[in-house]
């Protein structure tokens, strides 16, 4: 779910209190267009808005939440955008915050 050793390598190249920034930057973009895509889902916009969700999740770790975006994506890019699943998005994104903060309070990425 969480791609470990690239939430360590960030914070190494960046710092701990950069990271800290980063991190709080990536929710707030991430958020507005997770609300977005629940209370106003426009198909039309789908490709762009997987392709900015999968790279911000990609940059952070955030693994499965990258691979369920590049699939929103793809299908998007094909015409397909109806057939994207949101609810499966929205709850990987939420069970994806939730194993991130833990693993940060255990150390994961240190």
């Amino acid at each position: 779910m969480i791609d470990w050793k690239r939430v360590g390598d960030l914070k190494r190249e960046i710092g701990a209190s950069e990271f800290d920034e980063v991190v709080e930057l990536f929710l707030e973009e991430v958020e507005s267009v997770m609300d977005r895509l629940r209370e106003n889902p426009n198909p039309d916009l789908f490709e762009e808005d997987f392709h900015f969700l999968k790279g911000c999740s990609a940059n952070l770790g955030f693994a499965d939440l990258a691979g369920f975006c590049l699939a929103g994506e793809t299908m998007a890019a094909r015409g397909e955008a109806a057939k994207v699943n949101l609810s499966q998005i929205f709850n990987c994104y939420e069970r994806s915050k939730i194993f991130f903060f833990e693993g940060m309070e255990n150390g994961l990425a240190a």
